[in-house]
C-alpha cells in the first residue's frame, strides 16, 4: 500500500563478524552496525556512498564502473521500492563483466544479499532507498 512505512528486521542466521542487512525503512538501512540514509553501494566490507544515482531510470554505465576492480559472482540492485531495471546499455554492460545481476525491490534486496552472504558468495550490492520511486 502506498503511503504506508515499510520496515522490517531481515537479519539471518550468520556467523559473527559477517555484515548483513540487519533492518531497513523507507528512507534507511542498517547493513551491520552502520545506520544508511543515503543510496549506496556495498562489497567485501567497503563502501560507496553516497552513490549519486537518482533513480534506475537515472542510471548509467558509470554508476556501475566500481565493480571493475571488485569483480563479485553476484550484484543486487536494489530499486527502490518497486522493482525496475536500468536502461540496456546498463545491463550489457554487467553481462560483460560476467557478472550475474538481478534487479528487485529494495527491501527484498536486502533480504536476497543476506542470503546470498549466508551462503558464502562474493555479493555486492547497489541500494536505492526504498521511498526511491522510478
Amino acid at each position: 500500500m502506498l503511503g504506508t512505512m515499510m520496515k522490517g528486521d531481515v537479519t539471518p542466521e550468520l556467523e559473527s563478524g559477517q555484515r548483513v542487512f540487519r533492518r531497513y525503512g523507507d528512507d534507511y538501512f542498517q547493513l551491520g552496525q552502520e545506520r544508511i540514509e543515503e543510496n549506496f553501494c556495498f562489497f567485501s566490507g567497503k563502501f560507496i556512498k553516497p552513490w549519486q544515482v537518482e533513480s534506475v531510470s537515472a542510471m548509467q554505465v558509470s554508476d556501475f564502473k566500481w565493480l571493475e576492480d571488485k569483480m563479485p559472482e553476484v550484484l543486487v540492485i536494489g530499486t527502490g521500492r518497486r522493482t525496475a531495471f536500468p536502461s540496456a546499455d546498463v545491463q550489457d554492460y554487467l553481462s560483460a563483466l560476467h557478472i550475474g545481476y538481478e534487479c528487485m525491490d529494495s527491501r527484498s534486496a536486502a533480504s536476497t544479499f543476506n542470503v546470498l552472504v549466508g551462503e558464502g558468495r562474493k555479493v555486492a550490492a547497489a541500494m536505492l532507498l526504498a521511498n526511491v520511486r522510478g
